[in-house]
């Protein structure tokens, strides 16, 4: 709707106030954007379409200056509608392939490595969400015995992932319980993907025949199980997170009101979890500018992320820096890193 708001003068307007003061981080003003953009009309025009730009909420001007700045509006303009992504260079794509996959064949570790590279090169942070294993399929269980009072439980899943998972129990259980209630897990829930355990498991387990010790065990499962599965589901890591150092290096965080926001931002975990969480299961590229977030210190920052496949499980992968990003850079850069993952993980 906002794109249809504006004539082709002041698209191509709109445009180049963007590209000058994401390379600049000044005000753009009308002689600049005149000497720096074949725009063909004259500084007076310029000036006179950047009035009317304000007037529909695109640019505003701070008082200290004459130059405009584009608002959240006008990002969301030119990433819908404006951008021409930009393809990335051999140099980057040999320098991501290198370094993301001498993280090894681990999940956690591949995706230290792809928000490292990506943030380095963006000049943003990297930020990445390990997949949930919702869907992850469960190939075998164990039990093993840590102290009197509690168990550990191997879940071996789909594409070679393994989770553990502590069991409090009530005294101690048997061995011979152990390996019955392992045997009696593995039947009836091998083959399932770990939503269908969390749905069915008091089902599946109802009048299973057994010893006392064996009985009790399985009691508990049928009892703590949901909440048992449902940790084994959550993601390898919450957040990974490049380098906030190489955000803070540039113009927006010179103050300390907006340091202080992106200190808030790298501490505030469990935020950026729910927020990536949000974005898992959506294909193709997601991107939010501003307070389009919803949510209180994340008005100055854009988050860019795309999704990952890891056989049948997904997870994103982007950065989160200023509003004013090159974005056509970054936007090419977090599409073919994801793909990058992907490629890797399957």
């Amino acid at each position: 709707m906002a794109f249809s708001e504006l004539s082709e003068r002041e698209r191509h307007v709109l445009e180049a106030v963007i590209q000058a003061y994401v390379a600049t981080a000044e005000p753009a003003g009308s002689r600049v954007l005149s000497r720096r953009f074949a725009l063909g009309v004259s500084p007076a025009t310029i000036r006179n379409t950047m009035s009317d730009l304000e007037e529909k909420g695109f640019l505003y001007h701070p008082h200290t200056s004459a130059g405009r700045i584009p608002t959240d509006k006008a990002y969301r303009v030119y990433v819908d509608s404006l951008m021409r992504v930009e393809s990335i260079s051999a140099m980057e794509r040999d320098q991501l392939a290198a370094q993301i996959s001498a993280g090894g064949s681990a999940i956690e570790a591949i995706l230290r490595c792809a928000a490292q590279s990506l943030g380095v090169l963006t000049q943003e942070l990297g930020v990445a969400m390990g997949p949930r294993f919702d869907r992850a399929i469960l190939q075998r269980i164990e039990l093993v015995r840590v102290t009197s009072e509690r168990i550990l439980m191997v879940l071996t899943l789909g594409g070679g992932s393994v989770r553990t998972i502590f069991v409090e129990v009530p005294g101690t259980i048997a061995d011979e319980a152990l390996v019955e209630v392992t045997i009696v897990l593995n039947e009836r829930l091998s083959g399932l993907t770990l939503d269908e355990v969390r749905a069915s498991l008091s089902s599946r387990l109802r009048d299973v025949p057994g010893s006392l010790n064996a009985t009790a065990l399985l009691n508990i499962f049928v009892q703590e199980g949901e909440q048992v599965f449902a940790r084994a589901a959550e993601p390898t890591e919450n957040v990974v997170l490049g380098q906030a150092s190489l955000l803070a290096e540039q113009p927006e965080f010179a103050t300390g009101e907006r340091m202080r926001q992106l200190i808030e931002l790298t501490e505030r975990r469990q935020e950026l979890a729910t927020l990536l969480q949000s974005r898992a299961g959506s294909s193709g590229l997601n991107i939010t500018i501003g307070n389009e977030h919803g949510a209180p210190g994340m008005d100055a920052f854009t988050v860019v992320t795309a999704e990952y496949q890891a056989g049948s499980l997904s997870g994103v992968i982007g950065v989160i820096g200023p509003t004013r990003m090159p974005y056509h850079k970054v936007v090419a850069l977090v599409s073919h890193t994801s793909q990058l993952v992907s490629d890797l993980l399957s």
